[in-house]
């Protein structure tokens, strides 16, 4: 916490163990995987090449609440079309 890093290091350890020990304290070795950079302690082979997860249908419930929705909007377009059909027709009538 004292080097501002979440993740302890076995360098860490080694420094508590000097301090403690009141050994010399010279800055500890950083170990061979400290060493690497970041993009090299990450393996990028994958373990396993893993499968497709099946393609699952959707529910009745939701494929129900879809038809609902659509028959919603071409009830909604109708009512639209019929009203501007009145409204057009009278707009002629007055005329």
């Amino acid at each position: 916490m004292i080097s501002g890093r979440e993740q302890v290091r076995d360098s860490d350890f080694e420094q508590a163990k000097r301090e403690l020990t009141r050994e010399e304290d010279l800055p500890p070795e950083p170990s061979f995987t400290e060493k690497l950079t970041e993009d090299e302690r990450w393996d990028p082979v994958a373990e396993s090449v893993g499968k497709e997860a099946p393609k699952v249908p959707a529910s009745d419930e939701q494929t129900f609440a879809e038809k609902l929705v659509e028959e919603g909007v071409e009830d909604a377009e109708h009512d639209q079309m019929k009203r501007a059909a009145r409204e057009s027709r009278r707009r002629d009538e007055e005329s």
